[in-house]
């Protein structure tokens, strides 16, 4: 199962999301490695390897993007990423509390493979996690 190892980048400012995220792999046993990143530049830099410490490696990456983030909110960090002949084939899910709708098109237009509304219950969390975790599983990711 070594080969089909998925690495995921969170991008979330919001330590509880991130202690959830953490808990919810946990408690449904996802194994894949996970690497976070505070707002979409932290992002850019762990994609791009700036800071060795932080790399991430290059092949069967996932991003978990929130978009409400300060310095560079998701749909900025779309944009960017988008834009990077290197990066711009990564599967990004948005993992948002927001409900806009301009939101949503604008983060679809920018090819998310995604748009999922953060559960309210840690139950329900935990369900979407191991949800996601499946298909991604499935999936053939370069």
């Amino acid at each position: 199962m070594e080969d089909k190892k998925i690495h995921i980048l969170l991008v979330e400012d919001d330590e509880v999301d991130v202690m959830n995220v953490r808990r919810a792999f946990k408690k449904s046993n996802i194994l894949n490695p996970l690497y976070i990143a505070a707002n979409g530049l932290e992002a850019l830099a762990i994609l791009r390897q700036e800071k060795i410490e932080l790399a991430m490696p290059q092949a069967r990456r996932l991003i978990l993007l929130d978009l409400n983030m300060p310095r560079m909110n998701g749909i900025e960090f779309l944009r960017e990423l988008r834009q990077d002949e290197k990066l711009r084939s990564i599967p990004v899910i948005v993992l948002t509390t927001s409900n806009e709708d301009r939101d949503k098109v604008e983060a679809y237009n920018l090819n998310v493979a995604g748009y999922i509304l953060k559960p309210v219950t840690f139950s329900n969390f935990v369900e979407v996690m191991a949800t996601l975790n499946k298909y991604w599983m499935l999936s053939e990711i370069p």
